[in-house]
């Protein structure tokens, strides 16, 4: 009886052990992925960046007081960041696109407009094609993009 209540009881920890250490594995990789990729953008400071948040294989972060911006598309189809220097930056406004035959949005952008040539810089934040699960990830994405949308404005009017 014992031996069988051992058995069950090294079976459940394992259960629960290996999830867990696959998780912060990943957890931890993606820290590091995503401090390199500030490193490269701020290689003396990336600590500077100091709100960082992530969905859906994108990661937004912002510094604030130097108003550095950059946006992290870890997509498996197509993997890239982005780097704004909101100083160069008048405006910034979401745009979202929406299919012809429907109000289904395939694709959300972020348009940025230069203070002094006021050329268009558009950043892609979501794309129809790229989502896994569709309609559930695009209402998530564009709620984002919306919050990150204003933090970017607040950054951009100081």
């Amino acid at each position: 009886m014992e031996t069988t209540t051992t058995i069950m009881g090294i079976v459940i920890a394992l259960i629960v052990a290996i999830p867990v250490y696959f998780s912060a594995r990943s957890s931890a990789a993606s820290k590091t992925r995503i401090l390199n990729i500030k490193k490269r953008f701020n290689p003396t400071h990336p600590e500077d960046f100091d709100l960082t948040e992530s969905i859906n294989n994108k990661t937004l972060t912002i510094d604030q007081k130097n108003k550095k911006f950059i946006l992290m598309n870890f997509n498996p189809n197509q993997q890239e960041s982005i780097y704004v220097d909101l100083n160069t930056i008048a405006s910034c406004k979401l745009v979202p696109t929406t299919d012809s035959q429907s109000d289904t949005i395939i694709k959300i952008d972020y348009e940025f407009i230069e203070k002094e040539t006021s050329k268009k810089i558009i950043i892609p934040f979501y794309d129809f094609d790229d989502d896994r699960i569709k309609q559930i990830s695009v209402y998530q994405d564009h709620m984002f993009a919306k919050k990150w949308l204003t933090i970017i404005q607040d950054s951009i009017s100081r």
